[in-house]
């Protein structure tokens, strides 16, 4: 069952909330960041991303990095930038994109649940980046960025959204990419009695956003509680900060790749190649868009192409097999370009689809890249159903947007 608590959070003062909250720190580099903080020592960036308080090209994983981290971070509380509420709550997050709204409960999820599999994952993780993230946590005491969990749609939670978002938001505004961001603080002592119970009637929770920050919240969670000779299991290191969304309010978008060559293929023979388990359809200028699940679109010399994988070349039954990302990385990365490991080929990049499959055919025409496949997106259906049977996704499978803003709320660990 999902244990889940509320916390003291450590927020931004309203009038402040603006300036203080950030992008999480894996999607932009020091240099974007840095830019982003120029002139706003408010940032978040300062703490979630320090190097930026250092020349450029100075080594993010230096160990004055990490000190500058816990320096900002403890001025930022003495400045009153970051102010703690003074009882245990409970908050809702609403992102709106494009206008759909999602809403989740910002909560404190327990350590146990993570590492005993009832907080399930579809990815795995590195341990270069869980090691960086585990010396944040570690070193500032807390978890400055939530992690982004789905469950599976709850009645009596879904009532509690409904009639807090009724009320008057502690935080409301528009970040600078147009995404909305809005927070209500729930006080209500039946309430976030209610929220507590319904959540341990949940049998699991599913990490859809985050893994290498769940991994290091929970091992330094576990590190503490082995470290802690007067360890009883109700401090607050056995708990990290989740958003925790309603699975029908997520959406997974599209995540497509380029590739530099065509393995010394011309294209009539590449195209050939694929028409052995595609069907090939040439669709022209116009930019070309899957339709559904098993249809793929191709942009090759300036040129659209729909392929359909034609029966047998996928398997259903697998939670795996079915994916449109193992179909195309097996029959045409793998079997036709010689691409075997997505994680460190050189000749493959990623495009999220939040960038549009314009970006696709820009850095084809570019010359950069000879050839992009556009994937149909996985749907939460499929991510619970490979968390659920205990397999991981193949790398670069899922996008969601809007990300989460970092700052809107902090969990400390003490």
């Amino acid at each position: 069952m999902a244990k889940v608590k509320p916390f003291r959070g450590l927020r931004p003062p309203k009038e402040m909330v603006e300036e203080v909250v950030s992008r999480p720190y894996d999607v932009l580099n020091s240099e974007e960041a840095r830019a982003e903080a120029e002139g706003n020592p408010k940032s978040l960036y300062h703490i979630i991303k320090p190097e930026i308080d250092f020349a450029p090209g100075f080594d993010e994983h230096d160990p004055a990095v990490y000190d500058k981290a816990v320096e900002n971070f403890n001025a930022f509380q003495k400045n009153g930038w970051l102010v703690q509420d003074e009882k245990d709550k409970y908050y809702i997050y609403a992102q709106t994109m494009d206008g759909r709204t999602q809403y989740g409960f910002v909560v404190a999820a327990w350590v146990d649940d993570y590492m005993e599999g009832r907080i399930k994952k579809h990815e795995l993780t590195r341990r270069d980046k869980e090691e960086d993230r585990m010396k944040h946590v570690r070193i500032n005491n807390a978890n400055v960025e939530p992690v982004f969990f789905a469950f599976p749609d709850n009645e009596p939670l879904q009532k509690i959204i409904d009639t807090v978002t009724a009320g008057k938001p502690e935080y409301d505004f528009v970040a600078p990419d147009g995404f909305g961001h809005t927070f209500w603080v729930i006080e209500d002592e039946a309430m976030i009695e209610e929220i507590t119970r319904q959540f341990a009637a949940i049998p699991n929770l599913y990490i859809a956003d985050g893994h290498h920050r769940s991994a290091a919240a929970a091992l330094v969670g576990a590190e503490k509680a082995k470290n802690n000779p007067n360890h009883k299991g109700d401090e607050e290191y056995n708990y990290f900060l989740a958003v925790a969304f309603p699975a029908s309010h997520l959406k997974i978008i599209d995540y497509n790749r380029v590739v530099r060559d065509l393995n010394g293929l011309t294209s009539e023979e590449f195209l050939q190649k694929v028409a052995e388990n595609f069907e090939v359809k040439k669709m022209g200028k116009e930019t070309y868009h899957p339709t559904g699940l098993h249809n793929f679109s191709l942009y090759l010399d300036g040129e659209w192409y729909s392929l359909t994988a034609k029966p047998g070349t996928y398997n259903d039954q697998d939670p795996i097999g079915v994916l449109d990302v193992t179909v195309s990385s097996d029959l045409i990365l793998r079997d036709i370009l010689g691409i075997t490991d997505l994680r460190s080929d050189k000749r493959i990049d990623f495009v999220g689809g939040i960038r549009g499959l314009e970006e696709l055919k820009r850095r084809v025409d570019s010359g950069e890249m000879k050839m992009a496949l556009a994937l149909y997106p996985v749907t939460m259906d499929q991510l619970i159903n490979i968390a659920d049977t205990g397999n991981i996704m193949p790398p670069k499978t899922t996008w969601f947007e809007p990300k989460l803003r970092s700052g809107l709320v902090i969990h400390k660990l003490d």
